[in-house]
């Protein structure tokens, strides 16, 4: 139940500002944001240490951003299956994502993020649509844009319904943070920063925006790691967590 938050504003000095908030069993093996791929050395992120991709990659010089959120549809053939996480990698080094064959990857929602445009790329397992998002407030989860494809009955839709009804109000009222680059992470982020801490909701709550939950057989899966962008005509600011909730556990990647 990952969830992508941006937010555009082409009058404001930081036009696009990008919140990537990861959900996975706890127990996949990551490393923190760095330039970790030698055919891509200009990009940030975070490497999985399973597949080797990422799920948030940043270009500072571009300056340019891209992420990834798994999808519905129709998954891939076992045999051929390819990682979504070189999808981050493809578009922060190119702006685009270009002709991967799509048939060798799960579906997938995908945001290319620039300071004068925003895409998001949506793949069902069939078919792949492509839109921008414009000014305004934009909220994504494993359903989609503002949860545009939940199903009526599944527990998992009901719980990101209740996490875009309980966050997406609270963000949208909050004043919009303008990121300076040499600010201390509570003064660039502002109002938001509580919210992106997880509002004060137990992690085990139906609206948590940084879930955990104990699945049994040793398995947990929730939220492993938190991150924050801010593009410039001129650069990136880009805060991490990987302690989700601490308040105290943030770090400057860029």
């Amino acid at each position: 139940m990952c969830t992508a938050i941006i937010s555009v504003d082409p009058a404001s000095p930081v036009p696009v500002l990008l919140v990537g908030v990861r959900d996975e069993f706890v127990a996949r093996e990551w490393e923190p944001p760095g330039r970790h791929w030698p055919d891509h050395p200009g990009l940030v992120g975070g490497r999985d240490l399973r597949a080797g991709g990422t799920w948030f990659a940043v270009d500072p010089d571009a300056p340019r951003a891209a992420l990834v959120l798994n999808g519905r549809g129709r998954m891939a053939p076992e045999e051929g299956r390819v990682s979504r996480g070189g999808l981050p990698l493809r578009v922060a080094a190119d702006g685009k994502l270009g002709r991967p064959d799509l048939t060798a990857l799960d579906p997938f929602h995908l945001v290319g993020a620039e300071p004068g445009r925003v895409r998001l790329w949506s793949w069902d397992g069939t078919a792949l649509t492509e839109r921008d998002l414009g000014p305004g407030l934009h909220m994504i989860v494993n359903s989609g844009l503002e949860g545009e494809g939940q199903l009526e009955g599944e527990t998992e839709d009901a719980y990101m319904s209740a996490r875009l009804a309980h966050f997406r109000p609270r963000l949208a009222a909050a004043p919009r943070p303008e990121p300076g680059r040499d600010e201390p992470v509570e003064r660039a982020w502002g109002p938001w920063l509580a919210l992106v801490n997880g509002d004060g909701l137990p992690r085990a709550d139906h609206r948590a925006l940084l879930p955990l939950l104990d699945l049994g057989d040793g398995r947990v899966w929730g939220t492993t790691s938190v991150t924050l962008v801010a593009l410039t005509g001129t650069g990136v600011r880009y805060d991490f967590s990987a302690a989700p909730g601490d308040a105290d556990a943030w770090t400057r990647a860029l």
